[in-house]
């Protein structure tokens, strides 16, 4: 009984390896059955992404192509019976407008002051936040709580705030006697600059904060506590540990804050609109009103300006953090 039941486990045993190696022998030898599997399983993905590439083409490409060609076109709503090719005849007309110098210098400084303040308040805000205290979601959400109201909204909302009537920036800058009268901030055009951006660093502070606490979030404590261990400071430890360990986040953001601030002309047209007379306008500001004024053809050459503009700043400073990244 005792070798018959020896018998019986090792016959057991030769059994599983026997599967185990008819297993092994069809994974292996069932390259082809399996590539067949794939290919079917690959046509019925594409089916059902189908509808979703054709409307992303309809609705995004083909509008992309059909307003990049008016660029070099003849494209007036006021006669649209000429629509002839003028080759560059609207990037000249770009050029030679009178605003095309202030566009480009608000434009400068409507981007390069509101990305600083945004990205050194956001980085401290994520800093704050990833300690633990009491009510932290309380204050996590109240400081993630204008990135889902509407820039447009933002822009009526701060209007109302810099009125040089009743408006309440003037009225506590009086309590503080930080200004003997009212400033009609939305009236001067370098006042009025300063009203947007502050505006606008108010709504992107929370986007800085959000992306930043989620890269410190992967930081894992053991860094810090043998950082700690061996005596470095706060400032040695942001500079040697945080910076560095969230460096590509912060690259990426700052890329993508960038182009959206370049492409964000919302606040400034729930402020300002443009004014006054014109002085306040960014480049897609201005696009947007000279398509209001039906030249389309111009209004196109500008959106591929910005394009361009955009994808050259991209490469640059992509290739620059990157060689950055390689030399430290």
């Amino acid at each position: 009984m005792r070798a018959g039941t020896v018998l019986s486990a090792d016959e057991q045993a030769r059994q599983l390896s026997r599967k185990e190696g008819a297993r092994t022998a069809g994974t292996a030898g069932g390259g082809r059955r399996r590539r067949e599997f794939t290919t079917r399983r690959g046509l019925v993905i594409a089916a059902f992404m189908a509808p979703a590439v054709i409307f992303v083409v309809v609705f995004t490409y083909y509008p992309m192509v059909a307003g990049s060609q008016m660029a070099f076109r003849r494209w007036n709503l006021t006669d649209l019976t000429d629509t002839s090719f003028v080759g560059l005849g609207n990037f000249r007309q770009v050029f030679d407008d009178p605003l095309w110098g202030t566009v480009l210098s608000n434009t400068a400084l409507w981007v390069v002051a509101s990305i600083v303040p945004q990205l050194l308040i956001g980085f401290a805000l994520a800093l704050w936040l990833r300690r633990r205290f009491r009510f932290r979601g309380l204050y996590q959400a109240l400081i993630f709580f204008p990135w889902a109201i509407s820039g447009f909204l933002i822009g009526i909302l701060f209007r109302w705030m810099f009125n040089s009537e009743f408006g309440v920036v003037n009225d506590l800058l009086m309590k503080a006697h930080l200004i003997d009268e009212p400033v009609a901030w939305l009236a001067d055009p370098k006042t009025a600059m300063v009203a947007v951006i502050v505006a606008n660093i108010w709504y992107g502070v929370t986007f800085f904060a959000i992306m930043i606490l989620a890269a410190l979030q992967s930081i894992p404590d053991e860094i810090y506590e043998a950082a700690a261990l061996d005596g470095a400071g706060k400032a040695r430890t942001l500079f040697r540990i945080t910076i560095p360990y969230i460096r590509t986040t912060l690259a990426l953001t700052v890329l993508l804050r960038v182009i959206w601030i370049f492409n964000f002309p919302d606040i400034i047209f729930g402020t300002t609109g443009g004014g006054p007379n014109n002085e306040t306008h960014i480049v897609t500001t201005w696009m947007i009103n000279i398509t209001q004024q039906g030249d389309y053809g111009k209004a196109s050459a500008l959106g591929l300006l910005v394009v361009a503009g955009l994808l050259l700043f991209s490469v640059f400073y992509l290739t620059a953090t990157r060689e950055k990244g390689a030399t430290s």
